[in-house]
């Protein structure tokens, strides 16, 4: 119980890491930039989606290696 009590701690962590780390939007009414809109490169799109499958990944060989010791 307590290995699921810090895995949901280490998660709520990242999450709010992860909501806080967007850059500020600029006043003055407008959405800010002046680019297309086009995203900086294809990957911006599936970081959500990586640091899950990144999450599940560690999880999952972190209980295999803790197998395989005891």
């Amino acid at each position: 119980m307590k290995t699921i009590s810090k895995l949901a701690s280490a998660f709520f962590l990242f999450t709010i890491l992860l909501v806080n780390a967007a850059p500020p939007i600029p006043g003055g009414g407008g959405g800010g930039g002046d680019g297309t809109g086009a995203p900086s490169s294809p990957i911006d799109m599936y970081v959500y989606v990586l640091s899950a499958i990144a999450i599940t990944f560690i999880v999952f060989f972190t209980k295999k290696y803790k197998n395989q010791k005891a």
